[in-house]
């Protein structure tokens, strides 16, 4: 495991008399006929994209996340549905956020677990994903329940227990059509020997999981933990269905 620690439609309401012209250029042309409010709108909207870019940008740089793997884009949209599941509180651990960046390889360490309060990563390491989602890469996704598919999107995790994978941490999909079965299928956080460096150098790929984002067994416990009880996990792949269709992500 790679431990890094850097410090670093508007409608308008039509009056219902005839306002003079010189009131309408000074508003802006908000009565019949006037798109002054659009245009205010339109401002406001550009504005708040513009800073979050810049905002995205910014972290993405001082987390250093392009020297470690992760996508740009990726990032930048589980800042978007982090910062979507703060504003609705829907988090018990606000300073955690996990990415599982899917457009990479398996053979690659393609989790992230970031700490937003410290700026830093805590952990960039492997995980899996499931096995009917594809071989070295993963290209189809499924909520279905018996799919053996990763379901993408944004989950929170809950709490721990004891299965026949060791300790494993429930995760809820928060997200309806794409993971919201995530419970009943049993999707879960937990440690298997067929993810991680080993498993890789005598199998060429990571293992697969029934759609669990598994992780390395000797990697488990201290992942599981820091992201147990409330925290914001994103499974990301750029699969044009999810990403028109994700109302966290198109909020």
């Amino acid at each position: 495991m790679r431990r890094i620690l850097f410090n670093p439609v508007c409608w308008c309401v039509v009056l219902a008399f005839v306002a003079p012209v010189n009131v309408l250029k000074a508003d802006g042309g908000n009565g019949p006929g006037g798109g002054g409010h659009k245009h205010v709108v339109s401002a406001k909207v550009s504005a708040k994209a513009a800073a979050f870019a810049e905002e995205a940008a910014a972290l993405y740089e001082e987390f250093n996340l392009q020297e470690i793997g992760l996508a740009k884009k990726a990032f930048e949209y589980a800042l978007k549905g982090y910062h979507y599941m703060l504003e609705h509180h829907l988090l018990g651990k606000a300073n955690i956020l996990s990415i599982c960046d899917l457009s990479q390889s398996s053979r690659n360490k393609r989790m992230y677990v970031l700490d937003m309060e410290q700026k830093t990563v805590l952990v960039n390491t492997y995980v899996a994903h499931g096995r009917n989602s594809g071989m070295e890469y993963a290209q189809s996704f499924s909520n279905n329940p018996a799919s053996h598919k990763t379901s993408l999107g944004f989950y929170v995790t809950q709490d721990t227990y004891y299965g026949t994978n060791g300790l494993s941490l429930k995760i809820r999909g928060m997200e309806r059509g794409f993971n919201d079965r995530a419970g009943g299928r049993n999707i879960v956080v937990h440690g298997s020997e067929y993810v991680g460096p080993d498993f890789l150098q005598m199998n060429g790929v990571s293992g697969r999981s029934f759609g669990c984002p598994a992780v390395p067994a000797n990697e488990s416990q201290e992942i599981i933990d820091l992201i147990k009880e409330g925290s914001c996990l994103f499974i990301y792949h750029p699969t044009r269905k999810y990403i028109s269709r994700s109302k966290i992500l198109n909020s």
